[in-house]
C-alpha cells in the first residue's frame, strides 16, 4: 500500500462504522466531477501505483439506479472484481454508491464543494460493522493519500491539456 503521509489528504475515523477522507483539488469542480464518472478518466487514477495492479476494465453508468464494475488484476483469470450500485448522483455537487462485492462493504458518499476554482471533496464511507471497518482502514489510511496524488496529477494534465469536455 501507498504511504499515509499526504498531508493534503485527511483520512479520519469518525466513529466506530465510519471513515471520512478529505482533500481539497486545485482544479473546477466539475473537471474534478468528471474525473470520477467518466470511466477513461477514472481508470487512469483509482488504483494505487503501488499495489502495482492495474485496473482491467472500468463500466460506469452514473445515474441513479445506474450501476459500475470495476476490475483489477494482471488478467482476466486472475481478476477482483468491485461492483455496486448509484443510489444518488447529482452533477458536480454528490455521489452516493454501494459496494456489493462483500457483506462487508459500505456505502460511500462522495461530496463536491466548488470553492471558486477549487474543490473541497468529501468520501464518507459507513460500514456494517466496526470490524468491518477496522478491516478497510488500514488499506483506505494508506491508499486514499497515494489515489488523490494520482488524481491531482490527473487534474493538472486535464488543465494543461484542455481534455475534459
Amino acid at each position: 500500500m501507498g504511504t499515509g503521509s499526504d498531508s493534503r489528504t485527511a483520512v479520519e475515523r469518525k466513529s466506530e462504522r465510519e471513515l471520512v477522507v478529505t482533500r481539497i483539488f486545485d482544479a473546477p469542480v466539475h473537471i474534478v466531477f468528471e474525473a470520477w464518472t467518466r470511466p477513461d478518466l477514472f481508470m487512469r487514477w483509482w488504483a494505487p501505483k503501488s499495489m502495482g495492479v492495474p485496473i482491467l476494465s472500468c463500466e460506469m453508468d452514473v445515474r441513479t439506479g445506474g450501476g459500475y464494475r470495476l476490475a483489477f488484476g494482471h488478467d482476466a483469470s486472475s481478476a477482483m472484481e468491485f461492483f455496486g450500485q448509484y443510489l444518488e448522483v447529482v452533477p458536480d455537487a454528490r455521489l452516493v454508491w454501494t459496494n456489493e462485492e462483500s457483506e462487508d462493504a459500505a456505502v460511500t458518499t462522495v461530496t463536491f464543494e466548488d470553492m471558486g476554482g477549487r474543490t473541497r471533496l468529501v468520501l464518507r464511507e459507513v460500514y456494517p460493522s466496526k470490524e468491518a471497518l477496522d478491516e478497510a482502514y488500514y488499506g483506505m489510511e494508506g491508499g486514499m493519500p497515494e489515489q488523490f496524488a494520482q488524481l491531482d496529477e490527473l487534474l493538472l494534465s486535464l488543465g494543461a491539456n484542455g481534455e475534459t469536455s
